[in-house]
């Protein structure tokens, strides 16, 4: 607990007489009445219950600290769920996608299988370039220098396979 001498009160006490200070404190930062009762309120219940080992020169600014560290949390932590709410939908109206429906399935799966046509077309360093570019996510630098061949070269590989995948584009269905 506090080590006061005998003829000091204790923290509790001195928060209590300044209640209405206190109050002004933190109505100063969080602007609503009713939000500086809770937070007096909260400050109160930090100071009564909790234990300090060291004698506090300053109790009355130890109370005031208190209020104004828990005025200010408060504003931080109402600022921050501010930006997660959203207040002009209806939670209840909103579409969550649930899983794909089965004929969007069987296009993807078409489309998939048309890509892996086309590649198969293609002369393997062409396919490996295509490959490395678009699905490893390799720069064109690294792909020239894994397969040891000029930037340009590996540039035109890319577009090669491009091609061959985007003249399969007309056997798409819509």
């Amino acid at each position: 607990m506090l080590s006061f001498t005998a003829s000091e009160s204790s923290l509790g006490d001195i928060f209590v007489a300044n209640r209405a200070q206190l109050w002004h404190v933190a109505r100063r930062i969080v602007r609503t009445t009713e939000l500086a009762d809770d937070v007096v309120q909260d400050a109160y219940l930090r100071i009564a219950d909790g234990a300090c080992d060291r004698k506090i020169d300053k109790p009355m600014g130890y109370c005031c600290q208190v209020v104004r560290n828990l005025a200010l949390d408060h504003c931080r932590r109402q600022s921050l769920e501010a930006t997660y709410r959203t207040f002009d939908i209806d939670v209840e109206t909103v579409d969550v996608p649930g899983p794909p429906a089965p004929d969007t399935v069987m296009r993807d799966r078409q489309v998939v299988s048309l890509i892996e046509q086309a590649l198969s077309q293609l002369p393997a360093r062409t396919r490996v370039a295509f490959q490395l570019y678009r699905l490893d996510g390799l720069t064109q630098r690294d792909i020239a220098a894994q397969l040891g061949c000029a930037l340009g070269l590996v540039n035109r590989l890319i577009a090669e396979a491009d091609e061959a995948i985007g003249a399969m584009r007309h056997l798409i269905k819509d």
